[in-house]
């Protein structure tokens, strides 16, 4: 029996893994990680609140719960964004 491949994907962001370390998203086809170190409003988050994130423009990524907001242009060239909050 051979197993079929998978559909594509019909949500356009979407946390695909937490750790200790920190988050993995899947935004547009691409994947991104994002560091407790770096982006520590996730490191205490809850779950779900982790979980509720929304694409809005195809380039603003929204966590409304925590009140987080980031564009895919900082999560793809970090080095470009160097404030990082304390």
């Amino acid at each position: 029996m051979k197993s079929h491949k998978p559909g594509t994907s019909t949500s356009e962001v979407e946390v695909v893994g937490i750790n200790a370390r920190g988050i993995w998203l899947y935004v547009k086809g691409g994947e991104y990680f994002l560091s407790h170190e770096d982006y520590p409003w996730f490191k205490d988050a809850r779950i779900a609140d982790v979980l509720d994130v929304q694409l809005i423009h195809e380039v603003h990524l929204r966590w409304p719960a925590l009140d987080v907001d980031l564009t895919l242009e900082s999560l793809g060239e970090p080095e470009a964004y160097p404030l990082v909050y304390h």
